[in-house]
């Protein structure tokens, strides 16, 4: 398994980056002039050109090794990080952002493969979670760490720190990662398929709406707090929401287990994360109370994944590599919309709290789509069976 830490050392940079610049946006934003709303793309970029980069450039990967590919891709992503530290006008900042992501983009999926493929096949459910549970010990214990070093520093100390991390990541993969066979994920074509079954299109599209709400939402996290809150420390509120994920990512496999019913499950989950995100200006006042909405939010966004997946394994059994692959491209995809249309409500100055309004309105979008999908009784096979 040690083989297995080297990547889920280089997930955790991945989710260090991932949800950190959205705690950085006000220092990004007095560094360049630039106001939230501009500062905001430079999550949506990231997570877009994450979510594109694995399906078109997969076909430039076939044939090379992977170790070769994984080695090349963290270290694409962090003289990336690099350009965003030195970036000298927004401009660069932005295009640093993107080639971050596409480097993460391509570094992801086949680490999640490899981590199969480098222990034997009673450990591998153990492998995938460790090296899962690498992106969200990312925003667990990355981003507060992140933003706590931003207040007392810069926010480029934070970037640099990431690069830190990546460059560690490197170098131990070329010393201590061995060569070893592997699958390059699925290309966009063969993505693109999927869309012709009309249950993995409605699953999706479930994915699609959450994602816009949960992680479009995240980006104007400070913006939001203070406006509501009276107290409007960022870091006590991604403490929780990133304990809320790692929870979540960490108890779902159980759940799934335990109830063995994949739409009902699904179902619970959207219904409480649309709650927990109706309930933080209602108890964002409210003492300890007001971290509960959060931890509640991190635990079913990170956990509704897991269930999405058996449910498009299920549905496509013999090309369900595919169908996963699209509904974690969605996933980010969502992910760049809601955090563009975020920026567009903050730039029409509607006031940070519509960007509630907009996440219950996206997460209603996607419950009609989970009851449409139940109604309509597409055919599950049981977790046990898969």
């Amino acid at each position: 398994m040690k083989n297995v830490l080297l990547l889920s050392f280089g997930m955790f940079a991945l989710g260090f980056d991932a949800y950190v610049i959205a705690g950085l946006i006000p220092g990004i934003s007095e560094t360049y002039h630039k106001n939230l709303s501009q500062v905001g793309q430079a999550v949506s970029i990231f997570t877009f050109f994450y979510a594109i980069s694995a399906p078109i450039f997969s076909s430039l990967v076939v044939g090379q090794p992977i170790k070769k590919i994984l080695i090349w891709s963290m270290l694409v992503f962090t003289v990336a990080n690099s350009m965003t530290a030195l970036a000298p006008t927004f401009s660069i900042l932005l295009l640093s952002r993107a080639i971050a992501g596409i480097g993460a983009g391509l570094f992801s999926p086949l680490a999640v493969a490899a981590s199969t493929k480098l222990v034997s096949s009673e450990k591998k459910g153990r492998a995938l979670g460790l090296t899962i549970g690498g992106m969200s010990m990312g925003t667990v214990l990355g981003v507060p760490l992140g933003i706590y070093i931003s207040e007392f520093y810069h926010w480029t100390s934070t970037i640099w720190l990431l690069v830190l991390i990546g460059l560690m990541a490197v170098i131990c993969m070329y010393i201590f990662l061995p060569n070893f066979p592997t699958s390059p994920p699925p290309a966009l074509s063969e993505r693109l398929k999927m869309f012709l079954d009309k249950r993995v299109t409605v699953t999706v599209c479930i994915t699609f709406f959450a994602s816009m709400a949960s992680l479009g939402l995240y980006t104007y996290l400070s913006p939001l707090l203070k406006e509501i809150a009276i107290s409007n420390n960022l870091t006590p509120y991604l403490w929780a929401w990133g304990c809320g994920g790692m929870v979540g990512s960490l108890m779902i496999g159980y759940l799934i287990d335990f109830i063995k019913k994949p739409k009902a499950l699904v179902t619970i989950i959207l219904l409480m994360l649309t709650l927990s995100i109706i309930c933080i200006p209602l108890m964002i006042n409210l003492t300890t109370l007001k971290y509960v909405p959060f931890f509640v939010w991190g635990a079913m966004g990170w956990a509704c994944q897991a269930p999405q997946q058996h449910i498009l394994l299920s549905y496509q059994p013999s090309n369900g590599r595919s169908a996963v692959a699209l509904n974690s491209s969605v996933n980010y995809l969502g992910s760049a919309i809601g955090a563009s249309l975020g920026g567009i409500v903050l730039s029409l100055q509607l006031g940070t709290i519509t960007l509630i309004y907009f996440a219950v309105i996206s997460m209603l979008f996607s419950l009609c789509l989970q009851f449409y999908s139940m109604r309509n009784k597409f055919n599950v096979t049981e977790f046990s069976k898969i």
